[in-house]
C-alpha cells in the first residue's frame, strides 16, 4: 500500500513532468521506491482520476475531489500538496524509466491520536500482482512509524477487490470489521471491510522482512 509531510512547493510548476531528483526519494525497497509527490505531477493524477477501472477499485477522496472540481482541478490538487493531515508519495519500479506506477499516502493524519488512514494505488497494468504494491505499502508504513509516530494505520477496501484485500493481508493488517452496503457502484451496494495493523505489527512485518541476521561464518584455517 509516501520525506517531508508537505511535499517541497518549488519541485516544479503544475503540469511540467519532474525528473527523479534524488532529494525528493524518501524510501527504498527491492522492487519500488517512493518518492515525494511533487506539482509536476498533476497531469497523471488527473488521469487517474479520471480512468473509470480505478474510480470502481479504489474509493481515494482524492481522486474523488479531483472529480469533482469542476475546472479546478489544480487547485484540489495544490491543497492536497500543503495539507499538513495527508502524505502522498509516487511510486517508482526500482527497474524501470521515469514514470510512475502508482501512489500511495496516508491521510486523515492524527498526530496526537497516533494513527492515520492508508490507500496504495498501483495504476500499470504490468506493475501487477508483483508485490510492488505490497511492497509500498509497507514503505510507507515505516515512514508513518519512524517519522509520523503513528501507533495505528486503518484501510478501506471495497468487497470485491481482492487483490487490495490479499495486499493489506500480506502486510500484516488485519480486517476488524465490515461496513455493510456502505459502498455504491455498478448499480448496486457493496460492503467496505475495514483492515487495521498495530505499530508492534508494523515492527514485526518489518523483521520478518530483514530476515535473521547473517550467520558469521569463521575464514578458513580457523575455528
Amino acid at each position: 500500500m509516501e520525506m517531508t509531510t508537505t511535499p517541497a512547493g518549488d519541485a516544479g510548476a503544475v503540469g511540467q513532468p519532474p525528473s527523479v531528483d534524488p532529494a525528493l526519494v524518501i524510501a527504498r525497497g527491492k522492487r519500488v521506491y517512493l518518492r515525494v509527490l511533487t506539482p509536476g505531477d498533476f497531469d497523471y493524477v488527473v488521469r487517474l482520476a479520471k480512468d473509470p477501472f480505478i474510480e470502481k477499485m479504489v474509493g481515494s477522496e482524492l481522486l474523488q475531489a479531483l472529480r469533482d472540481a469542476e475546472g479546478k482541478a489544480a487547485a484540489v490538487f495544490e491543497s492536497c500538496l500543503r495539507d499538513p493531515t495527508q502524505v502522498a508519495m509516487v511510486v517508482m519500479a526500482a527497474r524501470g524509466g521515469a514514470e510512475p506506477i502508482g501512489f500511495t499516502r496516508l491521510f486523515n493524519i492524527h498526530v496526537d491520536e497516533g494513527y492515520a488512514f492508508l490507500e496504495t494505488v498501483i495504476t500499470d497494468p504490468r506493475a501487477l500482482r508483483k508485490g510492488f504494491g505490497v511492497e509500498a505499502g509497507k514503505l510507507i508504513s515505516y515512514y508513518g512509524v519512524d517519522a509520523l509516530g503513528l501507533r495505528r494505520i486503518e484501510a478501506k477496501v471495497y468487497e470485491y477487490n481482492r487483490l487490495s484485500i490479499n495486499c493489506l493481508r500480506r502486510n500484516g493488517f488485519h480486517q476488524e470489521g465490515v461496513l455493510r452496503k456502505a459502498g455504491f457502484r455498478d448499480g448496486r451496494y457493496w460492503d467496505l471491510l475495514v483492515f487495521g495493523i498495530l505499530k508492534e505489527e508494523i515492527e514485526d512485518q518489518r523483521r520478518k522482512d530483514q530476515g535473521p541476521p547473517p550467520r558469521r561464518v569463521a575464514p578458513k584455517g580457523r575455528v
